[in-house]
């Protein structure tokens, strides 16, 4: 049985949001077309998709947002032309940045830039980190929230010496916000605070939006006409964009609203994780709805551990995991969405009592 279909038969699932069946999402998107007049666009034209995309940029404060079939094409864009226009193939990134761990050298063997790691990669980069480079820089990523290290993110006051060190220097400062939207509740500002400064943003309209897949690219109105024209000569002008926008547009208000709610469980979440010591959350305080939790047991262990407690108990306890960087140990990440609102704190407490009992047991 593959890991799919074991969480499948789980009545609960803790990570996430529910996920319905493809048939429960085509009808909502198609009663959603049909309630809003939608017609399709037609290689991007189309009032469905410019009307999300202005919204999208009033929202976090820019001139132009453009939409991009996938986050990947989206920012190795955005820093090529970064780098271009500031004159420097030099881009900085974290060491945990995604085009470093997921994109499998893309940046580098189609020629978008050159890339320089920043910073710990455990912590996100400091402003003393980014002044100690040498070299003149033409961008620099910096990710809110940083995925791969459970969610961190700079003080507010950090990011905000961040920023105006990048433009006093014209170094163009761009944000990977696939998470940004589980920002604004972290930080207790409006979005378009958080973006201000910014010289180009991407965000994801799947990952906390629930959409389909899809990317904007947001910044100034010729910064992104250039990126548009990228997207094309990459291959990323497909003819319908429709499907990705309905999935996104049907559910953002919603999405966006319920934001705080799952930060505060989130908070709620790390009071009970302190009875449970074998279950360590990283970061030590929340700091967006997403978290990693660092168990005592080597990564095979870990997994045959949540199978036979689905299997046992019809609860799915997390999906990826990872070795740690101690021995015997690893790491799994939980994103706090509608799944873990619907579990009370007793019944939290009970199902992390079972797995930290599984977690304490001898290895069979």
């Amino acid at each position: 049985m593959t890991d799919a279909e074991l969480r499948q038969m789980c009545h609960t699932v803790l990570p996430g949001h529910r996920q319905p069946a493809p048939a429960e999402t085509f009808a909502a998107m198609a009663a959603w077309c049909a309630a809003n007049d939608v017609a399709h666009d037609v290689y991007g034209e189309g009032a469905l998709i410019q009307s999300f995309e202005r919204k999208v940029a009033d929202l976090l404060g820019f001139e132009a947002a453009a939409f991009c079939i996938t986050g990947t094409m989206t920012q190795v864009t955005a820093l090529r032309l970064a780098c271009v226009e500031r004159g420097s193939p030099l881009a900085a990134l974290h060491p945990s940045a995604h085009i470093f761990k997921h994109e499998r050298g893309n940046h580098q063997l189609l020629g978008h830039f050159q890339a320089l790691q920043i910073g710990d990669p455990h912590r996100p980069w400091t402003l003393d980190e980014l002044k100690a480079l040498p070299d003149h820089l033409g961008a620099v990523s910096l990710e809110l929230p940083a995925r791969e290290i459970g969610g961190q993110c700079p003080s507010w006051d950090e990011l905000q010496a961040i920023k105006d060190y990048c433009r006093t220097r014209r170094i163009h400062l761009h944000m990977d916000g696939a998470r940004l939207w589980e920002t604004a509740a972290a930080y207790g500002k409006p979005l378009h605070e958080i973006c201000a400064g910014f010289d180009s943003v991407y965000v994801s309209l799947y990952k906390g939006i629930g959409g389909l897949g899809g990317a904007m690219l947001l910044g100034g109105v010729g910064f992104v006409a250039k990126a548009q024209e990228w997207f094309r000569r990459q291959g990323g002008n497909v003819i319908h964009r429709t499907p990705y926008v309905v999935a996104a547009a049907m559910q953002f208000d919603a999405r966006l609203a319920a934001m705080p709610q799952y930060f505060r469980r989130t908070e709620a979440l790390f009071d009970t994780l302190r009875s449970h010591p074998l279950l360590v959350p990283n970061p030590a305080r929340p700091q967006a709805n997403l978290l990693h939790l660092h168990m005592p047991v080597c990564r095979e262990r870990a997994v045959a551990i949540r199978n036979a407690f689905a299997e046992r108990h019809g609860v799915w306890l997390f999906n990826r995991v990872s070795h740690a960087q101690l021995p015997g140990h690893s790491t799994t990440e939980w994103y706090v969405g509608d799944n873990l609102l619907a579990i009370s704190d007793q019944r939290l407490h009970d199902i992390l009592t079972l797995w930290s009992a599984e977690l304490a047991a001898p290895d069979q």
